[in-house]
């Protein structure tokens, strides 16, 4: 018979044994770009998701939106905080243009009171979804992941899409554009440089 130490020994074995056997099997469903400490639970940390790094999702939101903020949220390529869904903000109206006579023979090329382009300072969009992939995994195939997460959410709910592009990104950015609304899936240099003011506007709306 084993000695009560022998059987304490034996108990702290199996545990361990138990414990690096889970670790391996999460290691081995990941993708090779994802680090694994990052997915493995953490002593004194809860499985559950972090709600006050959620950005909310507006109430008016499509239920498909709604869907593919939840979707991209549990991705494990992105950064939880910079997942947004949100109404495009409005754009400044610049100025009017100069007043042009018609010239030439057939009197072309006039500018007119009151003529140009009306109601486009909301956009080309209803609605605009950012996401950020982990800093360092843009190269190495996160973006493309987190573009066919998107596409097989709104495939899922029957929502239209663009053909979906077989290249691969090399400048840290891809969108889908389906039509009311467009999909962005960004490294974080892009983010910074093109998205950085507007996406801490739509933080504050």
């Amino acid at each position: 018979m084993l000695s009560l130490t022998q059987a304490a020994f034996r108990h702290q074995l199996l545990r361990t044994t138990a414990t690096s056997t889970s670790a391996r099997r999460a290691q081995s469903t990941l993708p090779w770009f994802v680090d694994p400490s990052d997915e493995l639970p953490q002593p004194g940390t809860s499985a559950q998701v972090d709600i006050t790094q959620i950005h909310p999702v507006p109430e008016d939101a499509p239920a498909y939106l709604k869907e593919l903020h939840a979707t991209l949220y549990r991705s494990p390529h992105l950064e939880k905080s910079s997942v947004v869904v949100t109404r495009p903000s409005s754009l400044p109206t610049g100025p009017d243009l100069p007043l042009k006579a018609p010239q030439g023979r057939r009197r072309r090329g006039g500018v007119y009171d009151t003529e140009g382009v009306s109601d486009m300072t909301s956009g080309l969009w209803s609605w605009i979804v950012m996401a950020q992939v982990k800093e360092g995994t843009e190269g190495r195939g996160a973006i493309e992941s987190v573009v066919r997460t998107a596409r097989q959410s709104l495939a899922a709910q029957s929502r239209p899409l663009p053909p979906n592009s077989k290249k691969r990104m090399h400048n840290g950015w891809a969108m889908i554009d389906a039509g009311n609304f467009a999909v962005h899936v960004v490294s974080r240099e892009v983010r910074e440089k093109y998205f950085g003011g507007l996406v801490e506007q739509w933080r504050q709306e």
